[in-house]
């Protein structure tokens, strides 16, 4: 592969912001709830790259073979794979197409194809455009991406506020994250936090429930959730993290308490298992991951006396996704008290508008 802008590389990242910007010079798309993707083509090599330097190309061949017939042959394209269903976008079925196994990656392209959105091109042919403003790449993005096929998109684009807000308020049960911002004359910065990104965000009352050490091992790094059902059941919903080097020395003192005798009536004792925690897949607290690379979920059980007001952008599947961040511990609140009823959920909305296959229910090209 001989590309202008080689692999890997990091994309541009954004910072939160609280409402959507109405000063001039901005661009507006939405947010997507998917995978970060990098795609670099050489005539018939192509190579999606992740954000974290984790290649996704074994995982998605049903979109190597389409981007080859909607990319040029030399080119690198910024965007998102996403699994589009009638619904919205499933990021919990995209998830699943991580698989070690080659046979049920392609079982899993053929049952659940893989959506490719475009917002951004580095490169094409020997040109490298990372350092021309954002509004030209769009342009020649425009020119470049073949969007006759139903499964690869132009992500929309809009210079008017009132278009965002639009966006972020009807396509939010779709499962879309938000709308992103970008100055027109924004070059494309590896690994800087530059562009401006406004999520939506709700807070719940959660049962704390155990925590994770940080990496430090002198810390709580993340708190795990629970929210009780109609029958009475706690399930784990998520976890709240983000923690500084101060905070989580001062959880460990304030969680200690709530050790004693944790796992002698704990309603997730049996997680507590190793042999249970292997066979979990991230079902569990403990369960181990595909996407976090098998790392060490182990957990510590707490007492499930302790309420915590958790800030969380959305739902999905019944857990809250990307995670959540403590606002305070609510000696107010009884355990009992914090259900799924509290929980937003928003109707989806109809995306046939931007993905034809949302319509047609499968993947096929148009």
């Amino acid at each position: 592969m001989d590309l202008p802008v080689m692999p890997p590389v990091k994309p541009m990242l954004a910072k939160s912001v609280s409402a959507i910007p109405e000063e001039p010079g901005l661009l507006f798309e939405p947010k997507w709830d998917g995978f970060r993707c990098i795609v670099f083509r050489d005539g018939p090599e192509i190579e999606l790259g992740s954000r974290n330097d984790r290649p996704l190309t074994r995982y998605f061949p049903e979109l190597v073979e389409l981007l080859a017939a909607a990319l040029p042959e030399k080119c690198v394209v910024d965007g998102e794979i996403v699994v589009v269903t009638e619904h919205g976008l499933d990021f919990d079925t995209l998830q699943q197409r991580l698989h070690p196994a080659a046979s049920r990656v392609n079982k899993l392209a053929a049952e659940t194809p893989a959506s490719f959105v475009g917002f951004d091109l580095l490169a094409l042919g020997d040109r490298d455009l990372t350092e021309e403003p954002f509004e030209q790449r769009r342009a020649l993005l425009e020119t470049v991406l073949d969007g006759e096929f139903s499964r690869t998109h132009l992500t929309p684009i809009s210079d008017d506020p009132a278009q965002a807000r639009d966006w972020f308020t009807r396509f939010e049960g779709a499962g879309f994250d938000g709308v992103m911002v970008k100055a027109k004359d924004l070059p494309y910065l590896q690994d800087k936090r530059v562009m401006l990104k406004v999520k939506h965000e709700r807070t719940a009352d959660c049962v704390i429930a155990g925590f994770r050490w940080h990496k430090d091992g002198e810390g709580v790094g993340s708190l795990l959730l629970g929210l009780f059902d109609d029958d009475g059941s706690l399930h784990h919903v998520g976890v709240a993290s983000s923690f500084t080097a101060a905070r989580r020395k001062e959880l460990v003192t304030e969680l200690e308490p709530l050790r004693t005798n944790a796992l002698e009536n704990h309603p997730w004792r049996d997680w507590a298992d190793a042999a249970a925690q292997a066979k979990a897949e991230g079902k569990m607290p403990g369960g181990v991951s595909r996407w976090t690379g098998g790392k060490d979920l182990s957990w510590e059980p707490l007492r499930p006396e302790l309420v915590g007001e958790v800030r969380y952008e959305h739902v999905m599947s019944g857990r809250l996704r990307h995670g959540g961040r403590l606002v305070r511990f609510r000696t107010d609140r009884t355990p009992q008290s914090c259900t799924y009823a509290q929980l937003d959920e928003v109707a989806p909305a109809e995306l046939a508008d931007i993905f034809t296959e949302a319509k047609a229910g499968k993947g096929e090209r148009s």
